[in-house]
Order: C-alpha cells, then structure tokens, then sequence
C-alpha cells in the first residue's frame, strides 16, 4: 500500500518537536534524555483541558503539530490512535485508590482510564465528525497502528492522521511492564501524491521476517527498546535523511516492511 506523509511531529525525552527531533535523527545534533516540555493543548475547551493528562495532553501535542505541518484542517481527518500502555498514571491511581477503605474513585480519573481517552479529547478539540480508533496492541502497537492507518487511508481513499504515544507506568504495574522516558509522534498520510508531501510510504506486512531495525545511534537505540511507541524510531530516522531506503518495524506476526521513496 502506498501512502503519501504529508505531515510530521515527534516529542519526546530530549526531542522537542518536529524540526528539533529532525536534526537529532540526521546525526547533527546529539541525542540528551531530557523531560519533556510540552505545548499546551489549546485547541481543548478550558474544562476539558483542566480535566486531561499527561497522556492525552502528549498525543495532542504530536496531532496539532503533524496537521499544523501538513497544512490540513484536524476537523476533516480520520484518526488512528495507538498506544501500548494507556495511562498507566491513572491506573495506578485508581488501584491505590481501591486498595483504601473507602475505595472511592474520581470520575475523572475513571474516564481519563480508558484506552480512547486521547481520541476522544481530540474529536471533541476539533468538533470533529470523522471517526477516530484507538488500538492497543502490546509491543507492536506503533507498526500494527501504521498498518491499519495506511489500510484506512488507502481502502477509504482520504487522508488519515495517525499517532502513537507512551508514557512511563508508575507503582506496582511500572515493575512489571518496565517502559522508559515520554514518546509521542504522528504522521499525516495522503492516498495522493501532494505538493506538501515529504516522501511515499510502500507498507506491506511481511509475515516471515521477524528481525526488526533500529536507529544507529545508541542513545536511540535504548529509547527505541525502552518505549513500545518510539519502536518506530528507525523509520522517523529514515524519513528524516530524505533519502530512499527500507525499514522493518516490530509486528505481530512477522514485521511491517515500510519503503521509504522522498517526494
């Protein structure tokens, strides 16, 4: 399936949007974990906004900035939202919360619990019509959610938003499911070529290879295997060389093989 990337964003641990997360993955500037530093999410109502976390507030970020960069209006887009661990903070909230005698929860963090939570905040940002999915699908979240918005964008023949995102899980669940540093990032995918495009994406699944590639830098490396999001660092380290080249992303089964062609 090809798609055309008509619009980019990565935040993270010491990657500060788009322009600045380039220059990290083209090598010319070195990679530092810092804590992320992230724009408010305006397009939410003042309630909504008091209301959202960490997590929603992450994807937000990525989603404005990928459309902002594409120079499309968020309203008119389909939305892939994927990520691996949820809100493990709000979880973990709730548990403590149950393991008192009292057991009381706030509904707002009962609903901040919820896997579409971002989605959600983000259809009602925009005021938006178009429908919007959040998938959960362990480790391979990141290629399992890059396949089914370039699905989606080819079979329904319209553009598709799609972001992925990961925060650390703190408490009892943070040992257990061990996740590293703040990873978000979003792509804006076109099924026709554009004069704004970066480059052409060739997606197919690849059921028999399940080698996968990773960013070269080792700084890098470790955020790429510490968060199950920044699994597609490899590809974003591709897209931002400009240069043609091959990727194959972590799936289940098998890998996604990602051919990269510039604009």
């Amino acid at each position: 399936m090809k798609v055309v990337l008509q619009g980019i964003s990565v935040w993270g641990s010491g990657l500060s949007g788009w322009s600045h997360a380039a220059r990290v993955l083209q090598g010319q500037e070195r990679w530092e974990p810092a804590p992320v530093q992230l724009p408010s999410a305006s397009c939410l109502p003042a309630n909504e906004r008091r209301r959202s976390g960490p997590l929603a507030r992450l994807a937000l970020a990525v989603a404005d900035e990928a459309c902002t960069h594409a120079g499309v209006q968020a309203a008119d887009m389909r939305g892939v939202f994927a990520s691996s661990n949820g809100d493990g903070a709000v979880v973990d909230s709730i548990l403590s919360a149950l393991s008192t005698p009292e057991g009381q929860v706030s509904p707002t963090q009962f609903h901040n619990s919820v896997h579409n939570a971002p989605a959600g905040y983000w259809t009602i940002g925009h005021g938006m019509l178009a429908p919007a999915v959040a998938l959960g699908c362990f480790d391979w979240s990141f290629a399992q959610g890059l396949l089914k918005a370039a699905a989606e964008c080819v079979v329904e023949d319209a553009p598709v938003l799609f972001v992925a995102y990961d925060l650390p899980i703190p408490g009892p669940i943070g040992k257990v499911r061990v996740s590293e540093h703040s990873f978000g990032c979003a792509l804006v995918l076109h099924p026709h070529p554009a004069p704004a495009g970066l480059c052409v994406l060739d997606v197919s699944h690849d059921p028999g290879r399940v080698a996968h590639d990773v960013p070269a830098c080792a700084g890098l490396r470790q955020l790429a295997h510490a968060n199950p999001a920044a699994a597609g660092l490899a590809l974003l380290q591709q897209i931002a060389s400009a240069q043609a080249g091959e990727v194959y992303l972590a799936s289940q089964p098998g890998s996604l093989r990602v051919m990269v062609q510039p604009c």
